[in-house]
């Protein structure tokens, strides 16, 4: 139990440096928020103010907050605008942070949200819109009458009520982080489909913005439709350096989803599709106007297209960096290892580090250039305020690579190093998967890892919310897998134990509880 309390207050302690640092780099007033105590209060001081809530809900190690911290929360428009607000900060790592994960409906980092002043949720903000344009966005959701709910309600109802504003609002929601509330994941692409032949003949860039969000949600099981139209249409689009700069984000983060979604494989609309891509993507990787981050971004995606049409084993790093002649073309592939080492040379902001060089390395391995991924990973360990998100970059590049101890040893490493109790638990799952994965047979290790993450998610008090009701459930569901094959029945035993004695400390009144006791009855009985 000491040990416990002292981990508890190193963590808070860290917690409270990140947080102190975030106000005086940003300088944005957030309230740190670990309970509902703390969120109501937050929302008590919005309704005295009548100030609207924006609750930003991350972690210290995720790439994408980073990049965030690194390109918005730091702009002066930004911050001005932040005035208008009460800024809610909610640390994954904090106390209560996965128990208020819950109950605002947000699982994955970051997750931006806005409510009015009575604590409706008015809209989710997408992160990886252009800067300029997110602060706009903010101010388009504080001025929104009422919630998107409603807003979306109305325009399947045919949209009369609907301004130009109400359908930027439908088209800027995050439907990434939606969380299925608005939606089921696998109704979305028809729903924004309908929307965007919904929108008025004046919103033609809102509209494109819906459809080609429909195209990317799209499942890439379903057949591509023959529509010469769409193709045409997406071509120009992408042709026009106005008009595809203002749906970048999109079209950068989805270009593949985006061409399976129009085109057949080895068609001459994929041809001409993909050199329209390459050319948009090469233009925005040199577009000084976007974000490092952003324009890394781009040159993955010409990386990605460039192997679409390959089978999924002769996609991979690995496979690429064996091949007599990789499907990359040589100056593209000179272009990559051009943009990861001006990366790692000019970058001098923490956050923007740790958002761009594991961008940098995925593109590496991406292209096939695993040693140098590598070697990037490896010189900023020391220069990462979180060393062990690099690290399992580096077990998934030894895991292409097919050696199974290297993967081992640096998930091991990643979760030993990680900071955190949803973290740790994160980070112990992956271990304990990897351990079954590629060392079955190692039965004491195995044991060994899960009993040690089971005992530090038995001293948390919210284990089974969200991200960390996931992690535990991983590991229940990687124990299952080992015990039908070579678990022996005293480890069983230990285990089920251990999680008897869990679900035994849970309050009968907590929902966890009942969580608890399922993952347990879900389990196979011991074996003799």
């Amino acid at each position: 139990m000491k040990t416990a309390r002292i981990f508890v207050a190193f963590v808070a302690c860290v917690l409270a440096l990140q947080i102190g640092v975030a106000q005086a780099d940003t300088g944005i007033a957030w309230r740190h928020a670990s309970s509902g105590a703390d969120v109501d209060a937050a929302f008590a001081e919005a309704r005295a103010e009548a100030k609207p809530v924006f609750l930003y809900w991350g972690a210290a190690w995720c790439p994408p907050c980073n990049q965030v911290k690194a390109t918005i929360f730091n702009r002066q428009d930004f911050i001005e605008r932040s005035r208008a607000f009460v800024a809610v900060y909610v640390d994954g790592d904090s106390p209560g942070a996965q128990k208020l994960g819950a109950r605002f409906h947000v699982s994955g980092y970051p997750t931006m949200l806005l409510f009015n002043a009575a604590g409706a949720e008015l809209t989710r903000l997408p992160g990886e819109v252009d800067p300029a344009r997110y602060t706009e966005v903010v101010t388009l959701g504080m001025n929104a009458r009422r919630p998107v709910k409603e807003v979306l309600a109305d325009a399947l109802a045919g949209g009369k009520k609907l301004g130009a504003d109400d359908w930027r609002l439908l088209a800027f929601y995050s439907w990434g982080t939606d969380e299925q509330q608005l939606v089921p994941r696998r109704e979305l692409p028809a729903l924004l489909q309908r929307l965007a032949a919904a929108c008025p003949p004046a919103q033609a860039e809102t509209a494109t913005r819906l459809r080609l969000e429909a195209l990317a949600a799209r499942d890439e099981t379903q057949a591509a439709p023959h529509d010469p139209a769409a193709v045409a249409r997406t071509v120009a689009l992408l042709d026009d350096a106005q008009a595809s700069r203002a749906q970048f984000d999109v079209l950068a983060n989805s270009p593949v989803e985006i061409t399976r979604a129009l085109t057949a494989r080895g068609s001459a609309s994929r041809a001409r599709l993909l050199d329209a891509f390459d050319r948009a993507l090469a233009r925005f990787e040199a577009d000084a106007s976007l974000s490092r981050a952003d324009r890394i971004g781009a040159l993955i995606a010409r990386v990605d297209l460039a192997k679409i049409d390959l089978t999924k084993a002769r996609r991979s790093g690995a496979h690429i960096a064996a091949a007599g002649r990789p499907p990359i073309a040589p100056a593209l592939l000179a272009d990559v290892r051009e943009q990861a080492a001006r990366a790692d040379r000019e970058i001098t902001d923490g956050y923007e580090r740790q958002a761009v060089i594991t961008a940098a390395a995925y593109l590496l391995g991406e292209a096939g250039l695993l040693d140098e991924s590598d070697a990037l990973l490896r010189s900023n360990l020391a220069k990462s305020h979180a060393p062990y998100y690099l690290m399992s970059e580096l077990a998934g590049n030894a895991l292409q690579r097919g050696d199974a101890a290297a993967a081992l040893r640096w998930h091991r490493q990643a979760w030993e190093q990680s900071v955190g109790p949803a973290t740790r638990l994160q980070w112990g799952a992956r271990y304990v998967a990897a351990l079954v994965d590629l060392a079955p047979h190692d039965a004491a290790g195995v044991e060994r890892a899960a009993s040690k993450v089971l005992a530090e998610a038995a001293a948390e008090p919210n284990m089974f919310y969200e991200r960390s009701g996931t992690s535990l459930r991983r590991i229940g569901n990687k124990l299952r897998e080992w015990n039908r094959g070579n678990a022996p029945g005293a480890a069983w035993r230990r285990f089920d134990a251990q999680f008897a004695g869990i679900c035994a400390r849970l309050d009968p009144a907590d929902e966890q509880r009942a969580t608890c006791n399922a993952l347990r009855a879900a389990a196979p009985k011991p074996r003799a």
